[in-house]
Order: C-alpha cells, then structure tokens, then sequence
C-alpha cells in the first residue's frame, strides 16, 4: 500500500494510526481521545470545529465509535502498515506551509518571489509546466515573502537606491525617490556580490591565517607543556641528588660521631681499667703497711720497713683532662651552621627561581605601550576606594572615587588596612594585566601612587616611596618639579604639571609610566622593573598643620 494510502488512515492530530476512530458531521475521522481533547480546550468557546477543514458546529457532537473503519485499521495493522513520520508532508510550526493547501497544510517545497507564494509539490507542479510560470524565480521556502512587498504602494520591490541604501519598488522609483541614483536589485545584487566574493576570500585568508595560527599556538602548547613536564622532572631529580647528599652527610656525620665515640670511650675504659688496678694494688700495700705498723718486735720492723715502703710508679692523675658538658656539642653547632647557611641560600636563590618562572613568555608580539590618549582610554579601568584603608582625616565620595581631607577625625571603626598616620588610602580592587587611570587633584598637593597591598599601615615605612614596596608620583604646589618617588630615593621629573594625572600599568611587562594630561599626554616618568604581587592604586593627599588648606583627589570615570 502507498504512502498515500496510508494516510488516509491516520489521524490528523496525533498524525498515527486511528485508535477508536470517529467521524464527526463533515466527514473528517479522527482518534476518539484526540478529538475529544481537542474540542475540550475550544470549551469556553462553545463552538466545535475539525481541525482540518474547519467547518464549526454549535453543538458539541455526540462520538460514536465507527465500527467498520475500527475494524479496518485493524486488518491493516496485521499487514504491518505504520503511520507516515510526523515530518513527512505536513507542516510543524517551525516549517514554511504551502499557501494553496486547504485543511491541513503541507510543507512548502519552493517560494516563489513573483507569486510571493510559497507551494508544496502538488502546487508547484504548473511553475514546472506552464510557459509564463516558468519565468518565475523560484528559491528555497521562506516566511519572509511579504517583505519584498513595498508598504507604501502595495508593488513587488525590484529597485535599489544607491541613495538612500534601501530596496524599493517601482513606483517609489519615481516619487519620493526620484532623482535618485537607482538601479535594479538584481543589478544591485550582482555587484554586492562581487563584493561579497571579495569580502570571502578576505574571510578565507583570514580564517587559512587564524588556523596557521592555531595550529603554532597548539604547537606552542606542546612546547610549554613538554619544557614544563622536562623542568619539573629535572628540579624534582637536582632536589632528591640534594636530598640524597644531605642524607649521605648526615650518615657520614652520624657514622664519624659513633666511631669517635666509640675510640674516646674506649680510651677512658683503659685508663679506668688501670687506675682500677692501681687502686687494688694500694690497697693491698696499705693492708701490709697496716699489719707492719702493729709488729711489737723492733727488729723485725726495721728488717722489712725498706721492702714495703717503696711504692710502685703512679698513674699520674693530672694527665686526666676532663671537659664536662663539652663532648660533641661543638659537632651540633657546626651542623646547625651549615642548615642556616643552606637556609639562607635557598631563601636568596628561591626569588630568583620564582621570578624566572614568572619570566617564561611565549608570546612575542605584545602591542607596544600606547602613543595617545585615545591608545591609553583603550585599557581604562574602573576604580574604586576601599574605605577600610582610609585615614580617618579623610573623607570619601562621589561612588567612592574622591577623597578629601577634613577637620577632626571621622568615627571609622579600626581595621588592620587602615592607615593610622599618614592621609593616604588605596584602591579596592587589585591591578593586574593593562590598566590606566586619570586622576584629578586640587589644593596643596597629591601623591599618586601603585603600591602592593602589604605596604605597613604605620610608621615612616607607611609612606608612599618611602619602601620597596611603593612607587609614586609626588605632585605639590610648594614644589618647583614634580618629583617621583621609590624605596626612599627622589628623582626630579620633568615635563608641566597638570591638575590631571594619567597612570598607565603593564604588570606583565614591568612597565609603569606617569603622564601629565591636557589638551595632549605628557610623559613625566617611566619605570621599568619586576612586579612579583598585584598592585593597587594609592592616593595621600595633604593638608597645612592647621587643617584649613585644603585637598581633595578624584580618580577620573573615564568613557
């Protein structure tokens, strides 16, 4: 049986084989729980349509089961007969539908934009067959037909105004377009898509460019990955033949202090053994000086007094040298001298091991440090104060970007960023990658600075520049030249001062430059160093010692 066929024994809601089949008033057949579901959301309406001729009915129709179409499907079940696939000629909500179709609409195989119609097969056919039809340009189905017809004259639009860079009709052509340099859109289109060709092979060797690229930077990948794995597995073997040699001294050392012990004690061993003796034999002498001292008999007295006398030779006790609580201990000090020692290098050595670490750069192409104004507002960044590290002689405002110096103290609740002596604040978020920022100051002077957060929050180590830790620009009216600030040294800068200072950072690179900003950008002073933390922003402001002259810092919002 064909696919025809077949769908005529299908339901048209549920687009499979008839179950419990009805046939309403108009003579559509549907599934009894399909049509029943489909008239129960028209309800409220009260009026029952088919949902494919759409022919209404007051009155809700009473179902009945149409026993031979029932058996029917059932027959035709056993020859194995499936339902068509849902897609196969009708048209979803996502399809184009044919315009000529009645109920239920199929989906449309071609649009034509002369008929501004879009058909299925069946009503297609005559473009295929008839003469003038032929002619027709023919396209892939589109909803969009109704867009080639002009609002204004209800007329197909075939022109194209070079003038006004906008498709329309003929009519159009000579009324509000008039005078126009128009063409027609297939003239237009002709030319648009040489330019579009132009424009692809641009693309094409673009994209041929990107995936040379791509395929370098995966090549390079490798590369890093491979000298990664390589370096570790070298540090990990220079860090266990260390590991091991340390072990091996300290067996050495171990082994030389058991064999020493062993020789030393030995020596005492021998020494007590014959001081053991010696004191045997003195005591066996003085039991004999004993006895002889008692003999009454004075003759026999004098006969062996010369005998028992004599002494034998003693072990001379000052040759004896003892040194308590002095054995080894100088081996312990002279070992712990070599893990301070050792100490020591691996801290010195540790930075310069981290920081060419840091150093490994793959990319050899870095856009160069910006010429303009226009170049730095290209890496502008949002910035902010953080109020926990203000002086409480300050005052923050305007969103948290100015800040001005005040009479008395503010009532800030203490917190370990503060700072407690100096007027200074910092930025709340960190600096990394490009960044630049303009700051605007009025009064008796301003430094401008990039700190690394640990900076000390008191004392004179708290100043910016005044530590290794702090670069800043130092701008004051009392000043004849601004003056740049680090780590306690002062460099004159030369250049005019301005009320506005630019700050541009390239962390990676190192690179920190100071401009004076007016009509044009003035560079005032440029770093170049090793970053080895995040920075931050830093602003001091300052006051007279009677707090009446005073100043206030903006960083810039800049567009």
């Amino acid at each position: 049986m064909n696919q025809m066929d077949q769908t005529k024994f299908c339901c048209s809601v549920c687009l499979d084989l008839l179950k419990d089949p009805v046939t309403i008033p108009c003579g559509h057949s549907y599934c009894m729980n399909c049509i029943q579901s489909f008239w129960d959301e028209e309800e409220k309406k009260k009026i029952y349509s088919c949902p494919q001729c759409r022919q209404t009915f007051t009155a809700r129709p009473v179902l009945v089961k149409s026993t031979m179409l029932a058996v029917l499907v059932e027959e035709l079940k056993k020859t194995g007969l499936q339902a068509p696939p849902a897609d196969h000629c009708y048209a979803g909500p996502e399809d184009v539908a044919c315009d000529f179709c009645t109920g239920r609409k199929m989906k449309a195989f071609k649009s034509c934009l002369f008929c501004l119609a879009s058909y299925c097969e069946k009503h297609l056919q005559p473009h295929y067959d008839v003469a003038p039809l032929k002619k027709h340009k023919l396209v892939e189905p589109s909803k969009k037909l109704q867009e080639n017809i002009c609002s204004r004259h209800d007329e197909v639009m075939k022109m194209f105004c070079r003038t006004d860079q906008q498709i329309i009709c003929y009519l159009c052509s000579v009324d509000e377009h008039k005078g126009h340099d128009t063409v027609s859109a297939a003239a237009e289109r002709t030319e648009r898509q040489r330019e579009l060709e132009v424009s692809r092979q641009n693309i094409q060797q673009r994209i041929q460019d990107r995936e040379k690229d791509v395929k370098l930077l995966q090549q390079e990948v490798e590369a890093i990955n491979q000298s990664a794995d390589q370096t570790v597995e070298h540090s990990e073997k220079i860090f266990t033949e260390l590991i091991h040699l340390i072990q091996k001294r300290s067996s050495d050392v171990k082994q030389q202090i058991r064999s020493q012990q062993e020789t030393e004690v030995s020596r005492v061993k021998e020494l007590e053994e014959k001081l053991e003796q010696e004191i045997t034999e003195l005591k066996r002498k003085d039991a004999e000086l004993k006895q002889l001292s008692h003999t009454e008999d004075h003759n026999q007295f004098l006969h062996n007094y010369p005998s028992l006398s004599a002494l034998s030779e003693s072990t001379d006790s000052s040759s004896i040298n003892i040194r308590p609580l002095s054995y080894f201990e100088d081996v312990t000090a002279a070992v712990s001298e070599v893990r301070d020692k050792l100490q020591d290098i691996l801290r010195e050595e540790w930075t310069n091991i981290s920081l060419t670490v840091t150093e490994v750069d793959v990319l050899l192409s870095d856009p160069p440090e910006p010429k303009t104004r226009a170049g730095f507002l290209k890496y502008s960044c949002e910035i902010t104060l953080d109020p926990n590290t203000e002086n409480k002689q300050l005052l923050i405002s305007e969103g948290n970007r100015k800040v001005t110096t005040i009479k008395g103290q503010q009532s800030h609740s203490d917190h370990s960023d503060r700072f407690t002596v100096r007027y200074q604040v910092l930025s709340r978020e960190s600096l990394t990658g490009r960044c630049y920022w303009e700051v605007e100051w009025r009064g008796r002077g301003v430094n401008v600075a990039v700190t690394y957060k640990n900076i000390s929050r008191a004392g004179s180590e708290s100043k910016f520049g005044h530590n290794d830790k702090s670069w800043v620009l130092h701008c004051y009216v009392d000043d004849f030249k601004d003056t740049f600030w680090y780590n306690n040294i002062q460099t004159r800068v030369s250049g005019p001062r301005s009320s506005r200072v630019g700050v541009y950072l390239d962390h990676r690179a190192g690179i920190l430059s100071f401009y004076s900003v007016s009509e044009t950008m003035t560079l005032l002073h440029r770093v170049q160093t090793t970053f080895t933390q995040p920075l931050y922003a830093g602003l001091r402001v300052y006051t007279d010692i009677l707090g009446n002259f005073k100043t206030d810092a903006e960083l810039i919002k800049l567009k």
